[in-house]
């Protein structure tokens, strides 16, 4: 895949699924709801301030009638109705709307009313770059803030599976460090090398892992080439995991504002797909993360 577009048209090759949103109240996440409703891959189930949504909509010229709109003015109850809607088997996605994240994710991972699948869930960004050949993976830049190694292993698997239900079936995962070369000195080089090993013995399948590689030696053939490095990764990972959230945050971040890339995020890990992007995202990456989360099977 090249272009998150694609996204879009295997989204229509599902099921039409239902979109739960908490706090629907914001002009940007509706327009991005708007947007994917009017390509037929959801419809939204509107839960927030309904006197706002109501305004908003109209503002947009988004015609509600027929929606299920609930009324919580309260963000942070909104984000258990949305999560309760998902837990009943009423709602397919999960949309973060005008709610912070704590909140979200708290009602997410409750342990009795929660929707918690695996150990750990983690963040995960689908890029498109005019500087880059294909789309390009990214985790964990927004959760999870020092992975433990038993978690960066959980990180990797939950972006591997959206790879896979994407129609990838062995991505490449490219382990970021500094440098190529292990220093006992670097914890994120001796755990790339160690994630290096574990797949070699088969201990994480589903994809094939190299590491530590520095950034240029996982998305360009010509600095593997230049610098000596023989990896099968060299210059086409398919998904770039990172050593923390400090690094993983700024590097999302530069490859929006700086390179102008285009990015689909979600939260993988949990009972559905869970689209939660920053609150400085456009409105074209929100709908793509819609998108997204309506193309996985």
């Amino acid at each position: 895949m090249k272009h998150l577009t694609e996204l879009i048209e295997l989204a229509k090759t599902r099921p039409v699924r239902r979109l739960a949103v908490a706090a629907a109240d914001d002009i940007s996440v509706l327009k991005s709801v708007q947007f994917a409703f009017s390509e037929k891959i959801i419809i939204p189930i509107l839960i927030g301030n309904k006197e706002k949504i109501t305004e908003i909509c109209s503002q947009l010229n988004f015609n509600i009638n027929g929606f299920e709109i609930i009324n919580e003015p309260d963000s942070e109850i909104s984000a258990q109705i949305a999560v309760s809607k998902v837990k009943q088997g009423k709602a397919d996605i999960l949309m973060k709307g005008l709610v912070g994240t704590a909140p979200l994710l708290k009602a997410i991972l409750d342990k009795e009313n929660g929707l918690r699948r695996n150990k750990t869930i983690s963040h995960f960004s689908l890029f498109e770059s005019k500087y880059y050949h294909k789309l390009f993976g990214l985790s964990d830049g927004a959760m999870i803030i020092a992975p433990t190694f038993n978690e960066k292993i959980s990180i990797i698997t939950n972006a591997v599976d959206v790879m896979h239900k994407l129609g990838i079936s062995t991505p490449k995962v490219a382990i970021l460090a500094p440098a190529e070369t292990v220093s006992e000195k670097i914890e994120a080089s001796i755990h790339a090398a160690m994630l290096t090993v574990m797949n070699k013995r088969k201990q994480i399948t589903g994809c094939i892992i190299d590491g530590p590689l520095a950034l240029d030696n996982a998305l360009s053939a010509k600095a593997c080439k230049h610098k000596g490095i023989d990896s099968e990764i060299a210059g086409d990972a398919d998904i770039l995991i990172v050593p923390e959230l400090n690094s993983g945050n700024i590097l999302y971040k530069s490859l929006v504002f700086m390179n102008d890339a285009l990015a689909a995020s979600i939260i993988t890990g949990a009972k559905v797909p869970v689209v939660l992007t920053s609150r400085a995202t456009s409105e074209q990456s929100k709908f793509m993360s819609i998108a997204l989360a309506a193309a996985l099977e």
